[in-house]
């Protein structure tokens, strides 16, 4: 079966820089989500959202905006200035799980109101061309609350669910619910897309097996943590290239030059580069010493010397 893989948007991570670089150097992605938009009850649309989707910085991406909101109005700015910029989606991010955004009734908090759900899609598919597309999680609290959505769900020609097999309260703490997955497949008419722990080969094949009828997978965290993976997955490989960490250092030189030219001042560049490393380090034979040694680099130089450090001690393997 030819799968089709997308990358799922990560606030802080998944932007038009990361996005072109990780395209440029490592492929198998083909469609991108870009990080939410986000108005904050303001119909005004912060300059870093501007930029993330500017045709100009997605020109050799296939790019779908996202919006987090509950509330109509919003909704329909969003789409209407997307449209303007000449894209056909808007995909609504109902899966955020960090509380300073599910007490707010939006991500993954809005799940257990089909009711406002309703009214928002009703308003959306009577009063915009968008093409709607949902980012679920499969509840908040439990993993039924999206069961209860999906009538609401189905009265409306969205273009897929893409559901990641957690609920809210969890994070990314504990295991998938797989069994709560197929229930969602049980329950829907719409196009499902699987997303959640695609963080290898194998466990891809476990996850296809598992599935036979979905093939479009999503993948975040695992994407940034081993950055060949997509690739892999598509080749049916798990040989990794020869020159993987010269491919790797050079990927991670692009990002740091072209986030340290955007970014003012050393402090914000290192809490940027660390925030990757978290992920990054787990490509690297000692995670923890790793991530350390990033961390310990308390300037633009120190940072330089412990990544080449890191990327000249992996290369020997």
């Amino acid at each position: 079966m030819n799968h089709t893989l997308l990358s799922s948007p990560l606030q802080g991570f998944t932007d038009f820089k990361f996005r072109n670089a990780f395209h440029h150097f490592f492929g198998g992605i083909d469609t991108f989500y870009s990080p939410y938009i986000r108005l904050n009850g303001k119909m005004v649309i912060k300059n870093s959202y501007q930029r993330d989707v500017l045709l100009e910085n997605n020109k050799t991406l296939e790019v779908i905006p996202q919006i987090i909101t509950n509330d109509a109005e919003e909704f329909l700015f969003v789409a209407k200035y997307i449209r303007e910029l000449g894209y056909k989606e808007l995909n609504w991010n109902l899966g955020c799980p960090y509380p300073m955004v599910t007490k707010r009734g939006m991500g993954s908090g809005l799940i257990s109101d089909a009711e406002k759900i309703n009214v928002i899609l009703k308003r959306v598919h009577n009063e915009s061309d968008v093409l709607v597309s949902m980012k679920m999680r499969m509840g908040y609290e439990n993993a039924s609350e999206i069961l209860e959505t999906f009538p609401v769900l189905d009265k409306y020609p969205l273009k897929n669910i893409a559901i990641h097999a957690r609920i809210g309260k969890q994070l990314y703490k504990g295991g998938t619910d797989l069994d709560s997955f197929q229930k969602c497949i049980d329950h829907t008419k719409h196009l499902l897309y699987y997303n959640g722990d695609i963080t290898s080969v194998a466990a891809f094949k476990k996850l296809e097996e598992r599935f036979p009828t979905i093939n479009h997978w999503m993948i975040g965290r695992g994407l940034i943590a081993d950055p060949f993976l997509p690739s892999m997955i598509k080749k049916q490989t798990t040989t990794y290239p020869n020159n993987r960490f010269a491919i790797f250092e050079e990927f991670h030189e692009r990002i740091y030059r072209e986030y340290d030219a955007a970014l003012s001042g050393p402090t914000p560049i290192k809490m940027k580069m660390l925030g990757f490393w978290e992920y990054f380090s787990q490509s690297f034979q000692n995670p923890k010493k790793t991530y350390k040694k990033i961390k310990k680099a308390s300037n633009a130089k120190s940072y330089q010397i412990a990544v080449r450090e890191i990327f000249n001690e992996a290369k020997k393997f």
